[in-house]
C-alpha cells in the first residue's frame, strides 16, 4: 500500500532584524506618520507607505512550498483470548468476527491492521502480571499503542476495536471496583494515555447482557482449633439484568473432605456465616457449591474450596524428673521453646522415705500433688514424660495404673531410663510395665561403655528418625579404640541392655546401642502411644560431646509423634495437585511392591492408579486432574484429599458477557458498544469507515451498523522550498519612488 504525496504553500517570515528592534522601528515610523497627519503635512500618506514597505521587507516574508507523504493509519484489533472467553461459543464468535474485520479493513486504502491478543494475566509471559490475574485488556492496548511511532500532524492509530466478553480487570482507577453492581459510573480518562482522539469500539461476543451466579468467600480462617468451630463468611451473588432479587434464595452445599454434603437454604446477595467444627488436626478441605441460577451463563464460579488446618490448642505436657539431672534442663528448654506446648514440670527432690527433720513451715518446696496430677486431672494431659523416674513409693499402684489407662485411652507416655529402671520394685514391675514396649533384665541390664547410637534400617525410614542431621553410616562395629572419633553422632557412655527377644509384638526399634541392643523403642497400645529411651545420656549431644547430635530435633519429633502429629505418622497417604496433575504418594516404613489406589474425582467417577514403589519406602504416581473441586485418593484404609482450584480465580469471578465494564471507557473516547450475537457462523460485525473531522462533527464516530476510524493526518515531510516575496532589488526602487512622491506633494502644499 503506497501513500499519496501532498503539497502545501504557505506564507512565512524570516526577519532580518531582531524582533524587538523591528517592533521599535515600527513604533517610531508610526509616530512620525501620525505626527505628519496631525499637522496636515502634504505627502504624509506616501511617507507612511514607504515606512510600511521598508518594515515589511525587514520582516523577511517568504513563500514556502512543502510536500509530504501520508502515513498509513493503524487499526488495533484487540482479540480477547482469556479463560472467560472459552465459555460457550465466545471463542468461535471472536475468531470469525476478527476474520471479517481484517478482510474489510484490507479494502480500505491507507489502513493497516495490528492484531493484539490478550490472554489471562497468569498465562502471559510478563512476570509482573503473573501474580495479579484477570484480563488485563487495557494494559495490552497501552503497550501495543506505545509500539506504534507517531508521525507529523497527528498519531497513526485510527481506532481500537476490542472483541471481548466485556470483562476487563485493569480499567482506569476512575472506574468502580464492581461496575456491574452500580448504575452510575464516572467518566473514564483519556485512552490510550495522553491521546484523546482515538475511539475505542467494543464488540461483545453475545447478543445482550447475561446473567451469572457466583459464590464468594468473604472470610475464611486459615487455622482452626481442634474441638472448636471455625466460622466462614460467604455470599451467593446473582449478577445481571435478569437476576432475581428481593427474597430469592439458593441452596448451598457444604462437603468436608469425603463426607456427605450438608445442604441449607441461604438468601441471595446477603453475607452468611457458616459454622464448621474442627474435629482433627491437619489439613481439612471444604467444598462449597451454590445451586445453579436458571439462565446463567456458567456454573463454573458457583463453587469454591476452602482449606483450614486443624491445630491443637496448647498441647499439655506433664514432665516429672525423678531427681535433678543433666537432661532435665534439656527437656525443659525444648518444651518451653515450643509455643504449642503448655508444660507442667515437677522434680522429685525429697522422696517420702528420706528422713528430714526440717519443719514443714520452713521448707520452700511444695508437696508433689500426686492425687491432683495422676487421678483428678490426668485426662487433661496429652503427654506424660517420666525422666529418670524412680518410684520408691512416690506413686501408689493405683496411680501407676491410671497412667497405664491414660495410655490405653489415647495418651502419650515417654520414659528416659537409667540405672533406676532395673532392679526389684522398678516401674517394670508395676501396672505401668504392661504398656512398656520392652523389658530390661536385672542381670546384665546396665552397660557402661562408650558407644555410638545408631539408627536401624527401620529408623532410617521412620518419620521420627528419618533424615536427622549427621545421620551416621550403618556400621555394627564400634570404633577401633575408646579414643577414636566416631563419624556422625557423638558417643554416649551408659545404656540399658534389653533383650531383643523381649520386645513387644508391634513395637518399633528405631535406634540401637551397645551390641545392637534396642535403644529407642516405640509402640502403640490400644489408642495411645509409648516411647522408651534406654539411656539417660542424650543430654551429651547438647554439650557437643564427640561432635554432638540431633538432640533437639529428635526429642521434638518424638514428643509430637506421641501426641499424634499427622506429619509424623508411619503410614501416610498424601495427594497434591499442581499444574492440572494429581500426585498421589504412599509412604510406609515397610518396603512394599507397587500398589494400587483409587482416585475419586469431584464428579464421583473412580479411576484406578498404580503407584510405583521406591527404595525409600514411598510409592507415587500422577493423574490428570483438571476438573475443579476436591479429589480423593484411597488405598482401602487411608484417605487423602487434594483441591483443584482454578488457575486464575479473578478471571472466573464474573463470567457474564457485559457492556457495563468498558462502556464508560468507550464513551469517553467517542467509541461505541456493539453486540455480535450468539451464532458463531454469522456474527453481527459492524462496517468499518474512515472518517475525517467534518464527518465526526456531523454524524459522530459510530452508528447502529458501522464504526468509525479517524483519519489522524499523520505524515512525513519529503521536501520544502522557500522564496522571497520582497527581494531587495525590487523594494529599493519602490521606496525611492514613494519618497519622491511624498517630497513633491510637500512641495505643492
Amino acid at each position: 500500500m503506497n501513500a499519496h504525496l501532498s503539497q502545501l504553500t504557505s506564507l512565512r517570515f524570516q526577519p532580518l532584524l531582531p524582533g524587538w528592534l523591528l517592533w521599535l522601528l515600527a513604533g517610531l515610523c508610526l509616530a512620525v506618520t501620525l505626527a505628519a497627519l496631525l499637522r496636515r503635512s502634504g505627502g504624509a500618506w506616501w511617507r507612511g507607505l514607504s515606512f510600511a514597505l521598508v518594515l515589511l521587507w525587514l520582516a523577511g516574508p517568504l513563500l514556502a512550498h512543502q510536500t509530504w507523504r501520508d502515513l498509513p493509519q493503524t487499526l488495533l484489533l484487540v482479540l480477547d483470548q482469556s479463560a472467560s472467553m472459552q465459555v460457550g461459543e465466545r471463542a468461535a464468535i471472536a475468531r470469525n468476527a476478527a476474520a471479517e474485520l481484517q478482510a474489510e479493513a484490507s479494502r480500505l486504502p491507507g489502513l493497516d491492521v495490528r492484531v493484539v491478543p490478550v490472554q489471562s494475566a497468569r498465562e502471559n509471559a510478563s512476570g509482573q502480571e503473573s501474580g495479579q490475574g484477570g484480563t488485563l485488556l487495557v494494559g495490552a492496548i497501552e503497550r501495543a499503542a506505545a509500539q506504534i511511532p507517531a508521525g507529523d500532524g497527528g498519531g497513526r492509530i485510527a481506532g481500537i476495536v476490542a472483541i471481548t466478553d466485556g470483562q476487563a480487570h485493569d480499567v482506569p482507577p476512575a472506574q468502580p471496583a464492581d461496575p456491574g453492581r452500580h448504575a452510575n459510573t464516572p467518566a473514564a480518562p483519556a485512552f490510550p494515555a495522553g491521546n484523546t482522539n482515538v475511539p475505542l469500539h467494543v464488540l461483545i461476543t453475545a447478543s445482550a447482557e447475561q446473567t451469572d451466579r457466583r459464590l464468594r468467600i468473604l472470610q475464611a480462617p486459615p487455622f482452626g482449633i481442634v474441638g472448636q468451630n471455625a466460622v466462614l463468611r460467604v455470599e451467593v451473588e446473582d449478577l445481571g439484568p435478569h437476576a432475581d432479587g428481593g427474597d430469592a434464595t439458593a441452596t448451598l452445599s457444604l462437603k468436608r473432605d469425603g463426607d456427605d454434603p450438608i445442604r441449607r437454604q441461604v438468601p441471595v446477595n446477603q453475607p452468611q456465616d457458616i459454622t464448621v467444627p474442627i474435629t482433627r488436626p491437619g489439613q481439612m478441605l471444604l467444598s462449597l457449591e451454590a445451586s445453579p441460577l436458571p439462565g446463567e451463563v456458567s456454573t463454573l464460579n458457583n463453587q469454591a474450596i476452602v482449606q483450614i488446618n486443624g491445630v491443637r490448642d496448647r498441647l499439655k505436657v506433664l514432665l516429672v524428673s525423678g531427681a535433678p539431672n543433666q537432661g532435665e534442663r534439656v527437656w525443659r528448654r525444648l518444651l518451653k521453646a515450643d509455643p504449642s506446648v503448655d508444660l507442667v514440670h515437677f522434680t522429685i527432690l525429697r522422696p517420702p522415705d528420706k528422713d528430714d527433720t526440717t519443719p514443714l513451715n520452713e521448707l520452700a518446696l511444695i508437696a508433689f500433688p500426686v492425687r491432683e496430677l495422676f487421678q483428678d486431672k490426668i485426662g487433661q494431659f496429652d503427654l506424660i514424660i517420666l525422666d529418670g523416674f524412680e518410684n520408691r513409693g512416690i506413686l501408689p499402684t493405683s496411680y501407676l495404673r491410671n497412667i497405664a489407662d491414660f495410655v490405653r485411652g489415647g495418651g502419650g507416655l515417654l520414659l528416659t531410663a537409667g540405672p533406676e529402671f532395673i532392679g526389684p520394685g522398678t516401674l517394670q514391675d508395676t501396672p505401668l510395665g504392661d504398656v512398656l514396649p520392652v523389658r530390661v533384665p536385672e542381670e546384665g541390664g546396665l552397660i557402661e561403655q562408650r558407644f555410638q547410637p545408631m539408627p536401624t534400617a527401620l529408623g532410617r525410614r521412620h518419620p521420627v528418625t528419618e533424615g536427622l542431621p549427621q545421620t551416621p553410616d550403618v556400621t555394627p562395629d564400634p570404633p577401633a579404640s575408646a579414643n577414636a572419633q566416631a563419624s556422625g553422632w557423638g558417643p554416649w557412655y551408659r545404656a540399658l541392655k534389653a533383650d531383643p527377644d523381649q520386645v513387644q509384638p508391634g513395637a518399633q526399634v528405631l535406634m540401637t546401642g551397645p551390641g545392637q541392643a534396642p535403644l529407642l523403642v516405640l509402640n502403640r497400645v490400644d489408642q495411645g502411644r509409648v516411647a522408651l529411651l534406654l539411656s539417660d545420656q542424650i543430654w551429651l549431644w547438647s554439650r557437643g560431646e564427640g561432635g554432638g547430635g540431633p538432640q533437639p530435633e529428635l526429642l521434638r519429633r518424638l514428643a509430637h509423634w506421641l501426641m499424634k502429629e499427622p506429619e509424623l505418622e508411619e503410614e501416610q497417604l498424601s495427594a497434591t495437585i499442581s499444574d492440572g496433575h494429581l500426585i498421589a504418594t504412599r509412604r510406609s516404613v515397610v518396603a512394599a511392591a507397587a500398589m494400587q489406589v483409587t482416585v475419586i474425582a469431584p464428579d464421583g467417577s473412580r479411576h484406578p492408579l498404580e503407584l510405583a514403589s521406591r527404595s525409600d519406602g514411598t510409592a507415587s504416581a500422577s493423574l490428570d486432574a483438571a476438573s475443579p473441586g476436591i479429589w480423593e485418593v484411597t488405598d482401602g484404609h487411608n484417605r487423602a484429599f487434594a483441591a483443584a482450584r482454578p488457575a486464575d480465580p479473578l478471571e472466573i469471578s464474573d463470567l457474564r458477557a457485559t457492556a457495563t465494564v468498558l462502556a464508560p471507557l468507550a464513551a469517553s473516547t467517542g467509541g461505541s458498544i456493539h453486540w455480535l450475537g450468539d451464532e458463531p457462523a454469522r456474527p453481527h460485525v459492524p462496517q468499518l469507515r474512515l472518517i475525517g473531522p467534518h464527518d465526526r462533527a456531523e454524524g459522530g464516530s459510530a452508528g447502529s451498523a458501522w464504526i468509525g476510524l479517524r483519519r489522524q493526518g499523520a505524515h512525513v515531510v519529503t521536501g520544502e522550498q522557500a522564496e522571497q516575496l520582497l527581494p531587495g532589488w525590487a523594494v529599493l526602487p519602490l521606496v525611492l519612488m514613494l519618497l519622491l512622491l511624498a517630497w513633491r506633494r510637500e512641495g505643492r502644499s
